[in-house]
This record gives structure tokens, sequence and C-alpha cells, in this order.
């Protein structure tokens, strides 16, 4: 175990986030990510959003997050567009490296080209990233925390 794995191990135990996914209908071809904003998820969730998405999650780190987020969407062929909304976390920046992975990739050492998080190696394969890179299209909506507005976006 390498020296991030422990601390991330320790801000589990510390700062228990609940990893918290809302499923919606599954015929939908839309998910909505929140990043950071776990209280404009839960307001979705509750919401007659939920019905007219596929999922709607969150994301908090520049890396196991997007390694995660980009797996699932390749598991649902039938997801096309991702609504990226709510608040950066500032630290980790997730949501910028998540789209520089979209739109450029990741170089040979597994790191997002052009970002500037500070720990942004991914574990997908460049061919994981060709498969998101082509099925999906980004809504870039990143500090939008109305759920009035990401409903207009729907």
């Amino acid at each position: 175990m390498n020296l991030l794995d422990i601390a991330g191990q320790i801000c589990k135990a510390v700062l228990p986030i609940r990893e918290d996914v809302f499923y919606g209908d599954p015929h939908s071809s839309t998910a909505i990510c929140t990043l950071s904003s776990m209280g404009l998820l839960r307001e979705i969730a509750e919401s007659d959003v939920i019905r007219r998405v596929a999922v709607a999650g969150r994301l908090l780190s520049e890396n196991k997050g997007i390694d995660t987020l980009i797996r699932s969407i390749n598991k649902s062929p039938n997801i096309t567009t991702l609504v990226l909304c709510g608040k950066d976390v500032a630290g980790h920046r997730a949501g910028h490296s998540l789209l520089l992975a979209h739109r450029y990739g990741i170089d040979e050492n597994g790191r997002i080209v052009n970002s500037l998080s500070p720990n942004p190696f991914l574990s997908v394969s460049e061919s994981e990233i060709s498969i998101f890179q082509k099925q999906i299209r980004i809504v870039d909506r990143i500090g939008i925390t109305s759920i009035q507005e990401i409903q207009s976006l729907i």
C-alpha cells in the first residue's frame, strides 16, 4: 500500500462520504453528475428529474472517481449525454479533469492530458477512454446548482 492509499483510508475513516448514486429511467440516454454538490444530488433524487434520467451521481476525485464514472458509462451504451453540474471540489478539480479526459484522453503514464489536478492518473485503458469519448456528449454546467436550470437541460 502506498502513501496515497494510506491517506485515502484515513480520509474514509475520519470523513466518511456516502457514495450516493440514484437510478431513474433505465431507458433514458441522459446521466447527471453533480460533482461535490451532495444537496443538489439529493434534490434531484427527490424530484421529477430522476424519472427523466438514467442515473444521477457525484464525483469527488480526479482519479478513482473518474475511473469509476468512465467504466459505469461504458457499461451503459444507452447513455449518450452527461450533464456535469454542481460545485467542483476546489483542490481536486474532478470536473475539470473529467472534461480534459473526455477532450484529450490520457498519456502513456495514465495521466489526464493538460489536467491541473494534483493527482490526475487514471487506471482505465486508452481503449476505455476512447469508448467514453465516442459515446458521451458532456454538457458542461460546472457551477450550476439550481435544480430548475438543470431541469431545463433534461
